[in-house]
């Protein structure tokens, strides 16, 4: 009878577009970008295809809007913060957000009407980078540079294999049976140096890159900005 009731109450909720969009990204979450059509929200939403068109106009804008609400999630940098801690943190930040939404990060800069939680986390950032010290060209290249780094992160860490629930040993066993032969020196160097040591973690490789990447940068700001 509670089950009943609960889903009764859950039945009354009333459609909205926010309701529609965060329906769209979990089911993206759940089951792919793929899977996200009209009918399948509708079925998610307990609601007929139809009424879907009061909310959203069509597939590009549902797309349109989970984007922007996945950029929702990504914490601003500050106006107030040092610019390399700031980039830092949005750095960290978008990583933990895209794994959480792994469907996103080949959406994230594919949408042509941007929503206002997209264009507020582009301007933020680049505020931050000119605030820097950076010129408008350079501080271009430097925001290309660090999403570069950070989607392309995302995705490798995203795809990797070692990043399930079973042991990364034995992930790794029929890889390194592979290398064991003696055509792969240096793979099997790196695998049992390094990747197969207690504590490994791919994860670690981030903040090293990001480290170098920002280490760069601030190379580009006069020295009196610094």
């Amino acid at each position: 009878m509670a089950q009943q009731i609960s889903e009764s109450s859950e039945e009354r909720v009333p459609l909205s577009r926010d309701r529609v969009l965060r329906c769209a990204v979990a089911l993206a979450d759940e089951a792919g970008i793929g899977s996200l059509t009209i009918r399948s929200l509708a079925q998610a939403l307990g609601a007929k295809p139809m009424s879907l068109y009061h909310y959203v106009a069509n597939k590009g804008e549902i797309l349109d809007g989970i984007v922007d609400l996945v950029f929702s999630e990504i914490e601003l940098p500050s106006a107030e913060g040092a610019w390399r801690s700031e980039m830092h943190r949005r750095a960290s930040s978008v990583r933990e957000v895209l794994s959480r939404h792994t469907w996103a990060i080949g959406l994230l800069e594919s949408r042509t009407t941007p929503g206002p939680a997209t264009l507020r986390h582009h301007d933020a950032t680049l505020g931050t980078l000119r605030r820097a010290g950076l010129s408008v060209q350079m501080t271009a290249h430097a925001y290309a540079l660090l999403d570069s780094y950070i989607y392309g992160f995302a995705l490798q860490e995203a795809a990797l294999p070692l990043a399930g629930s079973k042991p990364i040993t034995e992930v790794a066993e029929p890889m390194i049976r592979l290398f064991s032969a003696g055509n792969y020196p240096h793979l099997l160097e790196m695998a049992t140096e390094h990747v197969l040591r207690p504590g490994y973690d791919f994860g670690d490789e981030f903040e090293i890159g990001l480290d170098v990447i920002l280490e760069a940068l601030a190379r580009w700001i006069p020295d009196n900005l610094n």
